[in-house]
């Protein structure tokens, strides 16, 4: 037997159980966040329950005294509330993950789920490395292997928001569960055995041009997290300052930042990254002079990242000059981002055409 590929058969082995052990560890940490939100959000329905039994009492007294013997025709007043209460966007509440006012037990869930985050970061890295020395080539040339970069990256971009002291805890639990559920399908639909990838593949551009996708990529995918989670606490302001009841999961918005901070985040992070997709777009049509004789031939990939471009373009060019904001923009970001999934899962599983060598 040949030392080398018993090398790299050992290699992918490894690359294989350090996957498999991230995935792991994601799931106790994705746990431990489930359990900060659970206890966190007990506490807060806990004191809401408490201020409305403590309120209405009061509530009920002061009525009495308005209505007392011999003014049984008298109206109470209705509650003044003026514009500028109506104007006002309900604030967040502190109690939330990461919160100033988060209870000790849910605060001590929160850093582990942190921590094994980290620590399955760390795992992840391992195995994309590992996979790389094993093919010995970018470990990126096939589904599986740019879904793996792809959920690291994520991570990443959520790990390097909380060490820029970002205040972001909250996004530990949608991160966590969508690079669960990333990982999930690359180790059972997409995983293919490591193989040469095709002529065309053979260049120095594959490193450039694909790992700028991949950091692109999960940036979008926080930016897309949060902007999820912005319609979700917006739709409970709007609900709330119009008096209307709360809903069931109303607990879980009021634990939320504001739907200004996170409408702010999203667009933040898109602009962030934006100019590096552009980049990777025109390494892409460098490389494809290179090895395809032109720089563009709208081939499906090529197509829907430039539709990609233009989804996201739309959204900065209406928020920097139209002065969107709010739930068309956060529309039309999301609207971005579906357009960047189906690009990579969508044009490669069902459509043909010259980048149809990723393999599943």
């Amino acid at each position: 037997m040949n030392p080398t590929s018993l090398t790299n058969e050992t290699l992918d082995q490894l690359s294989s159980w350090l996957i498999h052990s991230a995935i792991a560890v994601y799931l106790l940490a994705f746990l431990a966040h489930c359990a900060e939100w659970t206890f966190g959000s007990r506490g807060r329905i806990a004191q809401l329950s408490a201020q409305a039994a403590t309120e209405a009492p009061a509530a009920r007294t002061t009525a009495a005294s308005r209505t007392g013997t011999g003014a049984a025709t008298a109206v109470l007043p209705r509650p003044a509330t003026s514009q500028k209460t109506r104007d006002t966007p309900a604030q967040p509440a502190t109690g939330g993950p990461g919160g100033a006012d988060a209870d000790g037990r849910s605060d001590l869930l929160g850093r582990i789920g942190i921590s094994l985050t980290a620590l399955a970061f760390l795992l992840h890295l391992a195995s994309v490395l590992t996979r790389a020395w094993s093919v010995a080539r970018p470990p990126w040339g096939n589904m599986y292997e740019f879904s793996t970069a792809f959920a690291l990256a994520a991570t990443g971009a959520y790990l390097g928001l909380l060490a820029a002291r970002k205040p972001v805890r909250w996004l530990g639990l949608p991160v966590t569960f969508s690079v669960l559920l990333t990982l999930g399908l690359a180790v059972t639909v997409l995983y293919v055995d490591d193989a040469q990838l095709v002529p065309a593949l053979h260049s120095y551009w594959l490193w450039i041009h694909v790992s700028a996708a991949i950091i692109s990529g999960g940036v979008f995918h926080t930016a897309a997290v949060a902007t999820g989670l912005y319609l979700f606490r917006d739709r409970w302001e709007r609900a709330a300052a119009e008096g209307m009841e709360p809903g069931r999961l109303a607990a879980l918005a009021q634990r939320l930042p504001s739907a200004a901070t996170l409408d702010k985040l999203s667009y933040r992070l898109n602009a962030l990254v934006f100019p590096l997709w552009t980049f990777a777009i025109i390494a892409g049509a460098v490389w494809a002079e290179a090895a395809w004789g032109r720089y563009w031939g709208w081939d499906p990939k090529e197509t829907w990242a430039f539709i990609t471009w233009v989804a996201y373009a739309a959204y900065l060019h209406a928020r920097a000059t139209a002065g969107w904001k709010g739930r068309r923009a956060a529309i039309l970001g999301l609207g971005a981002f579906a357009a960047f999934v189906f690009n990579y899962y969508g044009v490669n599983i069902f459509i043909t055409g010259l980048h149809s060598y990723a393999g599943v």
